[in-house]
């Protein structure tokens, strides 16, 4: 067991909970995976954080959602801290680096994919060029809302586990 997991196991609910919800941003999946201590390694922890997350419902993702900025900006709609920060600014290096034109087209399909579907374009940008993130907007464009609240919210999944692999490290 991690020195990170070991600690995390023997804090309170509470703060448990405040401490692991830079991860993903939702208060109900941050509280349940407290709930869900002691944990015994990083394996049960993942799992945890999967059967959790899909257990959640709709509000719930939103509020998840809501924790991360634009891709190609800063700020979210819902800061949890400067940790779950940094991770964003690291996650979407490449998109903050691109050339102008591609910023400019990532910052109006971000408009167009709001306006349709109401919400903030989630995608897990690790590793992903800006030109791949702008191809994988533009794709999800085309799908209808319940198709890609469940494809937001796979790729939430997959940022928190690279989050919480992060966080296990120290």
């Amino acid at each position: 067991m991690s020195e990170v997991l070991a600690r995390w196991n023997n804090l309170s609910a509470i703060d448990a909970a405040s401490e692991i919800l830079p991860c993903c941003g939702s208060n109900a999946w941050a509280a349940a995976m407290a709930s869900k201590r002691p944990l015994q390694n990083d394996a049960a922890l993942l799992a945890a954080c999967d059967e959790i997350w899909r257990g959640l419902g709709e509000a719930d993702w939103l509020e998840a959602f809501r924790s991360h900025p634009r891709i190609g900006e800063s700020h979210a709609e819902k800061a949890v801290g400067a940790q779950s920060s940094a991770w964003s600014e690291q996650e979407q290096l490449k998109a903050t680096t691109a050339d102008e034109a591609v910023k400019t087209a990532l910052k109006w399909g971000n408009r167009e994919y709001e306006q349709k579907f109401g919400r903030i374009f989630i995608v897990c940008a690790t590793g992903q060029s800006a030109s791949e993130i702008l191809e994988i907007l533009r794709r999800r464009l085309h799908n209808d809302d319940a198709a890609e609240l469940q494809q937001a919210a796979e790729e939430q999944r997959q940022i928190m586990r690279i989050r919480l692999n992060k966080w296990i490290a120290g």
